[in-house]
């Protein structure tokens, strides 16, 4: 991936995560069926924002962070979504699944 694509500015390329869903009597949700993931991993971060002052100000994800982005956000290409690096809501915990309540 990073051979075809490289972030420019704030942007960040993420991964959504798919999950399959299974209903209580054991059939499988087809994707056409249920709302898109807003959960993704980060493949590539770009360099960051150059602010009012000329300065680089850094996007602070790295590569292989599993995030929460908006509903609405972003550029579908290919398997993966870019994202300004102010559309992503929150980085998930150590473990790569948000618990759902």
């Amino acid at each position: 991936m990073s051979d075809k694509l490289s972030p420019l500015s704030d942007y960040v390329v993420l991964q959504p995560i798919l999950e399959e869903e299974v209903s209580v009597s054991g059939l499988v949700i087809p994707d056409s069926a249920k709302e898109k993931s807003q959960e993704g991993k980060v493949i590539a971060v770009g360099p960051g924002k150059t602010n009012d002052a000329g300065k680089i100000e850094k996007v602070d994800l790295k590569s292989g962070d599993v995030v929460i982005y908006q509903k609405f956000a972003g550029t579908e290409w290919e398997d993966y979504i870019i994202v300004r690096a102010s559309d992503i809501l929150a980085r998930v915990g150590a473990s790569g699944k948000a618990k759902k309540s």
